[in-house]
């Protein structure tokens, strides 16, 4: 067997493949024999009907087409065997010399992982930026918390304003006439989110418990239903309760309330500490990203379509479940936004490009550095999952594949790089404040499967992102 194969474009591979013409005459003979057991032939038992008789029946050609089809099948594996080639889709097969007694020449067309041709990622002129943590900082976290345990008491003596929490009842019309969704007998709102139709509330804005409105708006042009979109209404409202958040008073018990903290400067020394400790991290976070950033936009590759298309459908798997956590349908999420699933994936493509293209260049910086994952931590992670997701045996037996375990190391060892680099670069710069390192992200690799596919299809959507780790990544 003569096998030749030329790169095509967007990391495609040609394979022309000769065989000998005794190949092709041993495939139809072993078609003769495999057909003429499963074909009923009159006059003859399974497996002694003649050639010719097999054509007759089957039809001119029949037993010719079966020869090549598993000859052609046969020789393509064993060609990507012989180029250590690792296809991601299947090839596109063109037979260009099937004739019985001359060789056997065919081509196959297919992708292969993208050869990437890495640039600088190391002498980068960015460092870190690390949020100053202020006394002004620390009041806002201090104001958060007091908001957080704030208490609502009604209202009696004034009218509703901005920031109040109202109860209101309402009906709305069209030329005298209720419209569908028009109506409610009980709304809860706070006054000046703008939570319904613009200028709505500031006719309730002056109103005290009790008192009714009645008053006009327009709905906005780009309103999801079409027949209100930019039309007129007249709405009648009345305000039922109005509350007011009352926030607890900032002095030492308060601040007891908060945890063990002696008194209010304790509390503040705390807050103060873990806001310093976020800012380190997200400092790390925020360089991590930036350094991943230039590594990709120096890195060289020609990614092929079929890798955009599987992350395509990952991001897919992963909005779907981001709905489903926020009970939205995709079907209502399409409808009120006015779009296909044609239209959801054109904007997904620019970031899951952006998405393999990371993937790749990561995975391509760990095999020249050397950067591996040990079998011991691709353990801990599988034990974590079997404690993690106890409940569910098929997420379990994910992880605990081949496939799964492959989806792991892969993911830990993406982390291992970024740790790499950023530590590298902070060993580079002694000058620079130490910045806490960051844990191995466990929801990268247990947690982060099974939330983004969601209940029984975590499964597939993992397999769905292994295929294309597994694909970019060398073995």
């Amino acid at each position: 067997m003569n096998v030749t194969a030329t790169p095509g474009p967007r990391s495609s591979v040609k394979l022309d493949i000769e065989l000998p013409a005794e190949r092709l005459t041993r495939a139809v003979d072993a078609s003769v024999r495999h057909l003429s057991r499963r074909t009923k032939v009159p006059g003859f038992r399974p497996g002694k009907a003649p050639r010719f008789m097999l054509d007759r029946v089957l039809g001119p050609g029949a037993v010719l087409e079966d020869a090549v089809d598993h000859l052609v099948q046969d020789a393509y594996r064993d060609a990507l065997v012989e180029k250590a080639i690792l296809p991601l889709d299947q090839a596109k097969i063109e037979v260009e010399q099937a004739e019985e007694g001359k060789p056997l020449v065919f081509n196959a067309t297919l992708h292969v992982r993208p050869e990437v041709e890495l640039g600088d990622y190391r002498h980068f002129n960015f460092r870190p930026e690390i949020e100053e943590i202020t006394d002004a900082t620390v009041d806002r976290v201090v104001d958060e918390l007091r908001d957080q345990n704030a208490t609502l008491a009604p209202v009696e003596d004034r009218a509703a304003k901005k920031g109040d929490y109202a109860v209101i009842g309402y009906t709305g019309s069209r030329d005298g006439t209720a419209f569908p969704g028009g109506s409610a007998e009980r709304m809860p709102l706070i006054l000046g989110e703008e939570r319904l139709i613009p200028g709505f509330e500031d006719h309730i804005t002056g109103l005290r418990a009790g008192e009714r409105a009645e008053f006009d708006v327009t709905f906005p042009d780009d309103y999801a239903e079409a027949e209100l979109a930019g039309k007129p209404a007249h709405f009648e409202v009345e305000l039922k309760e109005l509350r007011e958040k009352i926030l607890p008073e900032l002095n030492d018990e308060f601040a007891a309330s908060m945890g063990d903290y002696a008194d209010l400067a304790a509390l503040r020394v705390d807050v103060r500490k873990r806001l310093e400790r976020n800012a380190l991290d997200s400092a790390r976070h925020t360089f991590s990203d930036r350094i991943i950033e230039y590594a990709v936009a120096n890195a060289t590759m020609d990614l092929p379509d079929i890798l955009i298309d599987q992350e395509v459908e990952v991001m897919h798997d992963e909005f779907r479940a981001t709905l489903a956590r926020q009970r939205i349908s995709q079907d209502a999420y399409l409808k009120a936004t006015n779009q296909s699933e044609e239209d959801l994936h054109k904007e997904f493509r620019p970031r899951a490009e952006q998405r393999v293209k990371v993937l790749i260049v990561l995975s391509k910086i760990a095999e020249v550095e050397g950067i591996t994952v040990t079998d011991d931590a691709v353990e801990a992670e599988v034990e974590r999952a079997r404690q993690r997701y106890a409940g569910d045996a098929r997420l379990i037996g994910y992880f605990e594949s081949e496939r799964g375990r492959n989806f792991i190391r892969s993911t830990l060892r993406r982390s291992k790089v970024v740790e790499y680099l950023v530590d590298g670069w902070l060993a580079a710069h002694p000058d620079h404040p130490a910045l806490p390192h960051i844990e191995d992200d466990a929801t990268g690799t247990v947690e982060a499967v099974a939330e983004s596919a969601g209940g029984a299809d975590a499964q597939d959507a993992a397999e769905a992102a292994t295929d294309s780790a597994e694909a970019a990544t060398p073995a």
